[in-house]
């Protein structure tokens, strides 16, 4: 008996190591993705309530710099990198990934579009007091705040409160809900084509 026990000690000692291997190999091959902290959208409503103001400093600083004839979408991984650079100038685009912010590459492309660091830098502290990550879009502004799993989190902000038929088109449920007034709560991100808020997945079961 004894000896039976103590093999399944070991059985299951070896199948936790295998499981906390593949744990760790997804943590580091896909940096996180699949085993960072997870959000829904009550969280994006908490964010957006306790930080208004922010995000909308964030909103109209972004609008206050963007060149025009220019559309920028900005990630900060940190305080020195960027997960994400993209520029278009007068319809050409560039896709830029995992920038070192002191780099020749990001000097080259604020130089484009007519930025100074200390800009970028002063959009990363206000992006910091919002509690959000990303920003790209003029009318709207897409203000994103976490990634979760495969997708980003994020605030669609207009100029002015949505019509009946502009709600109509940002309330699918899947990719937008509309929230109140000029404010869509959106959840995608692409890699892995159109995705859709947790809750949608739930309520179509539930029915």
């Amino acid at each position: 008996m004894n000896r039976l026990l103590k093999l399944l000690f070991i059985i299951l000692g070896i199948a936790l190591f295998i499981l906390g291997g593949f744990y760790l190999f997804l943590h580091i091959a896909f940096d996180g993705l699949f085993t960072g902290v997870s959000y829904d959208k009550k969280d994006l409503i908490e964010n957006y309530e306790k930080c208004t103001d922010e995000i909308l400093d964030v909103k109209n600083y972004f609008i206050s710099i963007l060149p025009k004839g220019t559309d920028i979408t900005l990630e900060f991984d940190n305080d020195k990198e960027l997960g994400i650079f993209h520029v278009t100038i007068d319809s050409i685009h560039q896709s830029n990934w995992n920038l070192k912010i002191n780099s020749l590459k990001v000097d080259s492309l604020l130089n484009e579009i007519n930025w100074t660091k200390e800009k970028l830098k002063t959009l990363k502290e206000k992006l910091d007091k919002a509690n959000c990550i990303s920003i790209a879009g003029r009318a709207p502004v897409v203000i994103g705040w976490q990634r979760s799993g495969m997708g980003l989190f994020s605030y669609v902000l207009f100029d002015q409160n949505l019509n009946e038929d502009m709600i109509n088109d940002y309330n699918d449920g899947c990719s937008y809900i509309f929230y109140k007034d000029n404010i869509v709560l959106e959840y995608g991100g692409g890699a892995i084509g159109i995705q859709c808020f947790p809750d949608f997945y739930k309520d179509k079961s539930e029915k």
